[in-house]
């Protein structure tokens, strides 16, 4: 089995997954809208969201995503999606693209255990830690 989380936002999943699929090289591989469903009342006003989408990893791993059609999803807490990079470099510069707009939560740099390490909190409030899987030397 792999897990994949699966987000929820109000609104805002194109963009969202849009630019993550930019910022971790991934594929979009499907982007259904809610009057893609059958037998689906959409709420008025979200006939443009997502119902879901998928977006996938060269080597395997996803993350999935849709719209809250009914507007009761809590804001992601207690939670966060782990990213490794090759190298220290390739995290700094995905980690920089996720806090604009964001909240650096503990900013990216060498730590005991890894050259690269960081936590954040994205413009779209999706929380992130970012590493590398390089090691000290």
């Amino acid at each position: 089995m792999t897990p994949i989380p699966y987000l929820t936002f109000q609104g805002t999943c194109r963009e969202a997954m849009t630019f993550y699929a930019d910022v971790f090289g991934g594929e979009i591989d499907m982007m259904m809208k809610p009057g893609d469903a059958p037998d689906f009342e959409v709420p008025p006003g979200k006939e443009d969201w997502v119902m879901h989408t998928g977006l996938q990893f060269e080597g395997g791993g996803a993350i999935f995503a849709s719209d809250d059609m009914f507007g009761d999803a809590e804001p992601m807490q207690g939670s966060s999606i782990h990213m490794a990079f090759p190298t220290a470099e390739e995290g700094r510069v995905a980690f920089e693209r996720l806090a604009e707009g964001g909240e650096v939560r503990m900013p990216y740099g060498e730590t005991f255990w890894t050259p690269g390490f960081g936590t954040l909190r994205d413009r779209f409030g999706i929380n992130w830690m970012i590493s590398t899987n390089e090691h000290i030397s």
